[in-house]
């Protein structure tokens, strides 16, 4: 049983049948440059028990650890090319969470990704990312949407909708969604559901705002969980009450 009441092994009756988790490259880091195997390996150790509720599980990593189109644009880099280069960033954390899954858990996983690189992954097609899930497969996206000035939150909510996710599994550093910063503001508040309207016009830091209204405009939802508490993810895929539902009525 764990603490939020949900047996483990066993998804809830509120819980989900496809999901896609959000992640950040700079946890894959564990906060440096490159990838940190003992992160990679909690992760991989926690989509093992969503893949084994039954849970169809795919996953949008960034490139953070490596690259940032927009901080290389600072330094003088044009701003495409930079994002190409953080495009190629999120497919090397990809590998690495396939390697882990595969590796230590038997878990049949797919790296799909919107550049073509043909020799480490399959080019993304929504139909055969689809079929994949079905056959309770992993799919990892890589590179983000393929296009420049694009973050990897907007290709998250792109791909949630293109393959018929129920929900965006939004990991962040933080319990939830806040009314401040609360590694900065003490005493910020903690919503337990805000819509997306209401993040967008009180500018939370959550994810961008093109992603939030692409989520909005089509009522996907978000759920904002605290990644780094252990058995999180299994938690937000099961349907159990943590962090903060983004949603929009109707």
């Amino acid at each position: 049983m764990t603490d939020d009441g949900v047996p483990a092994g066993h998804v809830g009756e509120a819980g989900y049948r496809r999901v896609l988790l959000k992640l950040g490259g700079e946890m894959f880091g564990g906060g440096s440059v490159g990838v940190d195997p003992d992160v990679v390996g909690t992760v991989a150790r926690q989509l093992a028990e969503v893949v084994a509720n039954g849970v169809e599980v795919a996953v949008v990593i960034g490139g953070g650890n490596f690259f940032r189109g927009a901080e290389l644009q600072q330094r003088g880099m044009e701003r495409a090319r930079g994002d190409y280069m953080a495009m190629l960033g999120t497919t090397m954390n990809c590998l690495a969470l396939q390697d882990f899954l595969e590796r230590e858990h038997g878990i049949d996983t797919r790296v799909m990704t919107a550049i073509s690189m043909g020799q480490v992954a399959e080019p993304y097609i929504p139909r055969r990312a689809s079929r994949h899930l079905e056959k309770g497969r992993v799919v990892i996206f890589g590179a983000g949407t393929g296009m420049p000035y694009f973050s990897t939150d907007t290709a998250a909510a792109q791909r949630a909708l293109e393959i018929g996710a129920e929900v965006v599994l939004l990991a962040k550093g933080v319990d939830g969604v806040y009314s401040a910063d609360p590694k900065t503001t003490p005493g910020a508040e903690l919503f337990d559901s805000i819509t997306h309207r209401e993040v967008l016009e009180r500018g939370l830091k959550v994810a961008d705002a093109t992603a939030f209204s692409l989520c909005m405009d089509n009522h996907m939802r978000i759920l904002v969980f605290n990644l780094l508490v252990e058995g999180n993810i299994a938690r937000a895929a099961s349907g159990a009450k943590i962090g903060t539902l983004v949603s929009t009525p109707g």
